[in-house]
């Protein structure tokens, strides 16, 4: 099976460099689907009006992924974001200020060590 992971790979610099492009995205597509989530819970399941909501939340989710993915990053999950270092991932998650966390290509989350 070929190698999935992006062709970028990042030093610590150059992921500090980034965060605030990927903080600034991720802030505007938690705003969005917080936004559509609270309309979600004011509507009544099974409705046209939910299934339509519930389809733009999903759209927001997606569209923020793309974005990450085209800085050559990598989305891990929702609002968790990847910096591939070539050895394994720095890691930051929503709304952490700054990246503190590393993680080996096997560990993944689970495994996150605090960059000293």
């Amino acid at each position: 099976m070929p190698d999935q992971r992006p062709a970028r790979r990042f030093t610590l610099d150059e992921a500090n460099a980034l965060l605030p492009t990927v903080r600034r995205l991720t802030a505007a597509a938690v705003r969005e689907a917080e936004s559509l989530t609270e309309r979600i819970e004011a509507v009544a399941p099974g409705t046209e009006p939910h299934a339509r909501l519930e389809e733009s939340l999903s759209g927001v989710i997606t569209g923020w992924a793309q974005q990450i993915e085209a800085l050559g990053l990598e989305a891990k999950g929702l609002w968790l974001v990847d910096f591939d270092t070539g050895e394994g991932y720095y890691c930051w998650q929503h709304p952490e200020a700054a990246i503190a966390h590393y993680h080996g290509y096997a560990e993944g989350f689970a495994g996150r060590m605090k960059i000293v």
